[in-house]
């Protein structure tokens, strides 16, 4: 099948313009980083961190500036908070299991929309004696709050509740999650996946009072390979990667500092006019959705609207219409999408998440992720509203379902 698509994609030449909106799963790497990375493969600190030669302090002295510039963007009190990974994935398995070996046998508390890779090592555990619970989510993602304070009991090692889906981008009410499970049961360690929060929307560990928080390089263009975990001082986890020891206690191995030295820079660019920013995502975001829901009959859009929803998220589900020939389509056009999540979507099973907030089989399997970015413009979208619906009726004319029938 891939080879397939391959060649089609292959045979119809360059389109006109080419608008990449998949940052979600993976993207290109702004010049300005690429840069950054450079002088640290053969010119400066390409030594081990924990070896006390001058290319190892200067590798060293390079972590230190990337960790103290990085916890700076989130209001953590010192570098030492920070545990770099090879990926959100990584981290978030490091919170989840790390956490919940550390204190033993007892309850696992996340929310029914959570990325896999928060999911997964939880159902792991479950299967190894802790008991795993789900906090439902409405319609538009928000977790129940009410049944939040039910689930969390006596016996719960660990809460998860992710600060922005990745899916549909509802930004969650962590907060004041925190101060329900605190208020149960305030020896509870709540982690938050903020990946798709970070460079979206203000993220603070101290007003959040997460004990864990997850970030991502390339969810920011910076390099993929990197991935962040703030752990509050006080906090134990046990560790679940074991080898030659590091600067880091938590994650043996010698650190990349290319790429961390990546991601800071990606930090930097990303902070850089915040708010001017995000308000351009937010115009954009809103522009496609409601150039969508206009342009092409048979629509649902996924998620909150407004401030509830992530600035740079737009999550359709088209009826009558299969995600993956979507992409294709849209492929085709110069416009790359994807379908559903990344980490769903090579196995043709519809988004946990969608499914979660009520939609049906065939309603996930329509669904489009398209993620804007402040590199995007106002002719990027246009060009997609021009396009998209003449894919999506090509796609319908030679679909066997049509509106109205029985299915």
């Amino acid at each position: 099948m891939l080879k397939g698509v391959k060649e089609l994609l292959r045979s119809h030449g360059k389109p006109p313009r080419e608008v990449y909106f998949d940052s979600e799963n993976s993207g290109w790497v702004p010049p300005e980083v690429v840069e950054a990375m450079l002088p640290y493969f053969n010119k400066i600190g390409y030594g081990h961190p924990s070896i006390t030669n001058k290319p190892g302090w200067e590798a060293y002295e390079a972590l230190f500036e990337a960790s103290s510039y990085i916890a700076r963007t989130i209001n953590a009190d010192s570098p030492t908070r920070l545990t770099f990974t090879h990926s959100g994935t990584e981290a978030n398995n490091l919170a989840v299991m790390g956490a919940a070996l550390a204190r033993g046998r007892g309850r696992i508390v996340v929310s029914a929309v959570e990325h896999l890779s928060v999911m997964f090592p939880a159902e792991h555990l479950a299967r190894n004696g802790f008991k795993l619970v789900k906090i439902p989510v409405d319609g538009e993602g928000f977790i129940d709050l009410d049944k939040l304070s039910d689930l969390v009991t006596k016996d719960t090692v660990l809460v998860s509740i992710m600060s922005v889906n990745h899916e549909i981008g509802t930004v969650e009410p962590v907060r004041e999650a925190v101060e329900i499970v605190r208020d149960k049961a305030p020896d509870v360690l709540v982690h938050t996946d903020a990946a798709d929060a970070y460079g979206r929307i203000p993220l603070d560990v101290k007003r959040l009072d997460v004990d864990l928080l997850t970030i991502s390089s390339h969810k920011i263009h910076g390099p993929r390979g990197v991935g962040v975990l703030y752990i509050k001082e006080g906090v134990k986890l046990e560790k679940i990667l074991f080898g030659q020891l590091s600067t880091q206690e938590l994650w043996p191995g010698v650190e990349n500092v290319p790429l961390i030295m990546g991601f800071k820079r990606a930090a930097e660019l990303a902070f850089k006019e915040f708010e001017e920013n995000v308000a351009k995502m937010r115009r954009l975001r809103d522009m496609l959705i409601d150039g969508v829901l206009e342009k092409v009959q048979h629509t649902l859009l996924n998620g909150p609207r407004g401030d509830r929803r992530s600035p740079d998220n737009v999550n359709i589900s088209f009826l009558y219409c299969e995600g993956e020939a979507i992409t294709v389509e849209l492929s085709l056009r110069g416009i790359y999408v994807s379908s559903g999540s990344a980490c769903t979507s090579r196995i043709l099973e519809p988004s946990h998440v969608l499914l979660a907030i009520g939609r049906q089989y065939e309603e996930a399997h329509g669904s489009i992720l398209f993620k804007i970015t402040r590199y995007h413009t106002e002719d990027d979208i246009k060009y997609t509203l021009d396009n998209l619906p003449k894919a999506i009726e090509r796609l319908r004319s030679i679909s066997p379902i049509k509106p109205g029938s029985d299915g």
